[in-house]
């Protein structure tokens, strides 16, 4: 069952309690929050307090996205701050299956994220080990291979019997939405699109009610 997440700092961060409150109303049940280091992603974000300040705020589950290097070292301190789920890029450490065991050990759930260049077969010897592949698909512009590589993480998962979710992330409209669940993708990570005012906005609003919907009646667990 499919289901919308979406990135709280596409959001108005001033007004905080207004912004989970929408997301609330178009039922998503997970905050999806990108941390950068200023390394990894030459963009620098938001750090632990304020994880756990939106911890405090947020009656959703907070997904941390971890675009930093060696995050592995930043794990304990975000599960503190509120966490239920950690993702971190397999570019971003020297020992991914490593990185795993360690946010294991915390207790929370776990996702593996590939930059759009990393072939996608690379993170194929951790599948049993991972909660959620997560398909970065451009900051910019959406790249329209990142569909091949949704196909192939889901044809491995079939042939292979495992179990994890198939996650996508980057700039996502209406119509890119529309072909990524079609492909197979379980989870959307949608930014700014969803808040925008536009048609494209508000057709994304609806799906996200949706699908939402249905997955929360379906007793899906998103992240």
């Amino acid at each position: 069952m499919a289901s919308i997440v979406t990135t709280l700092l596409a959001g108005d961060l001033a007004r905080v309690g207004e912004t989970l409150d929408a997301v609330e109303a178009m039922g998503i049940p997970t905050i999806h929050i990108d941390v950068m280091d200023g390394h990894f992603r030459p963009q620098i974000s938001v750090g632990q307090p304020v994880v756990q300040c939106i911890r405090r705020a947020a009656r959703q589950k907070l997904d941390v996205h971890l675009l930093v290097e060696r995050p592995e070292r930043y794990f304990e301190d975000f599960v503190k701050a509120g966490a239920e789920s950690l993702t971190f890029h397999y570019e971003a450490t020297p020992n991914v299956a490593l990185a795993i065991n360690s946010a294991r050990k915390l207790g929370t759930r776990v996702g593996l994220a590939l930059n759009p260049a990393t072939r996608v077969e690379t993170c194929y010897e951790v599948l049993e080990d991972v909660d959620t592949v997560l398909i970065e698909t451009g900051s910019e512009n959406f790249l329209p291979r990142s569909l091949g590589r949704v196909v192939a993480l889901v044809k491995e998962r079939k042939d292979r019997g495992v179990k994890f979710a198939v996650a996508v992330e980057g700039s996502i409209g209406a119509r890119e939405a529309e072909d990524i669940l079609a492909a197979g993708a379980d989870i959307l990570v949608v930014g700014r699109a969803i808040f925008d005012k536009s048609g494209d906005g508000e057709a994304l609003r609806a799906l996200a009610q949706t699908l939402n919907s249905v997955g929360q009646k379906a007793k899906f667990s998103v992240q």
